[in-house]
């Protein structure tokens, strides 16, 4: 939440930054300051009486020495400690009721955000790769995935009902393989540490990041158990340092998670929901940094760039742009999106978000002034573009071969890439885009079978 006292000091500036976010967005800043100026005056009559009471306390002290009676600044001292007690009390109810109102408050936008009101302004930063060609209508994910057997949406309604998908066969594995292959990605070449989460987490956590109070509608809650099921990582893993105090040595923190994703989705009616568009259920992994706020800015593009690397690898054809004021997420001062070209769709769908927190106040995280978070991507979308870019037309050329080469290793028990010998020598031929049998062990490699990749080395056809 926002700090009170920057609210209290330049309660016009807070106001101005608020309105850049659209109207109603600063509507509670007056209220705040009500309840502010309420309970600094509770508090300031609360240490009168302290005073007074300890000052009480001295001249019993006093009689007593000279063994005088005081009864009658007892009954004072017993009628102020009363006071006291009653004060404490209402000042604790106004202090709640002041919290839940800047829980309430989104965060102030980075001075040098683009302004704009919706997602019509959002300015396009960069592009990268090309839109694939096709020489007929290519088709959505949806069509693929079920076409192919590795979507089931059928199966997936009779089972947990709309907001879900079944993925089967490759599809399965394609899940799977992503999953291990973005995390050795971000921990092997980015320097993340990886973490392993609970996937439910105390309201307190939920408060901690942001999402309570003001989700509470999108979340999935135990009845009974004062638990939430997780809507992203970025709640367990923010967490972690709860309570903490982290000094500028202990920084950066840098956590990569994978974990599956909750949310009701309630205000989704009318948006794009069809197939893996808005997902109840979803697999992601999170990249989160806790960094100096002097460091952050940096720090949010370097992150932005280890999300895009992820797409880069996949060579998927995507766009970065930077959210305008009035798109801008409730706890984000500053976001970058990555889009990843959809030609089924005709249109880029969103991947990965890229945020920087600084300027708000984590409760969880009273120490903490800035905190990064960034998709490593969104499997339900990342793993849709994968057929909509790559498999069209039964098209075998599979935009997903890094992912299952470098995954099946990992699933084999072994580190790193194996060393291929041909004619008597090590050579290079494993770290070429489509290793020979002989180097990368064809017993290891039933996915690389199963798509008919070529040998770059050989020249044989890896096929079943």
């Amino acid at each position: 939440m926002l700090d009170i006292g920057s609210i209290r000091k330049e309660p016009e500036g807070v106001r101005q930054r608020l309105l850049t976010r659209g109207k109603g967005a600063a509507d509670g800043l007056d209220k705040i300051l009500e309840v502010d100026e309420e309970r600094r005056r509770l508090l300031g009559e609360v240490e009168k009486l302290k005073a007074e009471r300890n000052a009480i306390s001295k001249e019993v002290g006093a009689r007593k020495a000279k063994k005088e009676a005081a009864d009658d600044l007892l009954a004072g001292m017993k009628e102020k400690s009363d006071r006291i007690a009653e004060l404490d009390k209402q000042a604790a109810e106004v202090e709640a009721r002041q919290e839940g109102l800047l829980l309430s408050v989104p965060n102030l936008p980075w001075e040098g955000c683009p302004r704009g009101s919706s997602a019509a302004d959002n300015p396009v930063i960069s592009t990268w790769g090309e839109p694939r060609k096709f020489d007929f209508k290519p088709k959505d994910h949806v069509a693929l995935g079920e076409a192919l057997g590795i979507l089931d949406f059928a199966a997936s309604a009779k089972v947990s009902g709309s907001g879900f998908a079944v993925y089967r066969g490759a599809g399965a594995r394609l899940e799977r393989s992503l999953i291990s292959w973005m995390l050795n990605h971000h921990c092997g070449e980015n320097g993340y540490t990886e973490v392993s989460p609970p996937f439910l987490v105390r309201e307190s956590s939920m408060v901690g990041t942001g999402q309570l109070p003001k989700f509470r509608e999108d979340l999935y809650a135990v009845e009974g158990a004062e638990l939430f099921l997780v809507p992203t990582a970025e709640v367990p893993v923010t967490n972690l340092h709860r309570e903490e105090i982290l000094t500028e040595g202990d920084l950066p923190k840098k956590y990569a998670a994978y974990t599956p994703c909750f949310r009701r989705e309630a205000g989704s009616a009318g948006k794009e929901t069809r197939g893996l568009g808005r997902m109840h259920q979803f697999d992601k992994v999170e990249l989160v940094w806790i960094e100096h706020p002097d460091r952050s800015m940096k720090a949010l593009e370097e992150l932005c760039q280890h999300a895009e690397s992820v797409l880069q690898r996949l060579g998927l054809h995507y766009r970065k742009i930077e959210l305008c004021t009035g798109d801008l997420g409730f706890g984000a001062a500053r976001c970058y999106d990555l889009e990843v070209w959809a030609p089924g769709m005709g249109q880029f769908l969103e991947v990965s978000s890229c945020s920087n927190f600084i300027g708000r106040e984590k409760p969880a995280l009273p120490h903490v002034e800035w905190l990064g978070h960034g998709f490593g991507a969104s499997f339900h979308r990342a793993g849709g573009d994968l057929p909509d870019q790559g498999w069209q037309g039964g098209d075998s050329r599979n935009v997903a071969t890094p992912v299952w080469r470098e995954s099946d290793w990992i699933v084999a028990g072994r580190r790193g890439w194996p060393k291929g010998r041909a004619g008597g020598k090590t050579d290079g031929c494993c770290r070429e885009e489509n290793p020979c049998r002989r180097c990368m062990g064809r017993s290891r490699f039933p996915l690389l079978r199963d798509f008919g990749e070529r040998c770059s080395h050989l020249r044989v056809r890896l096929s079943s």
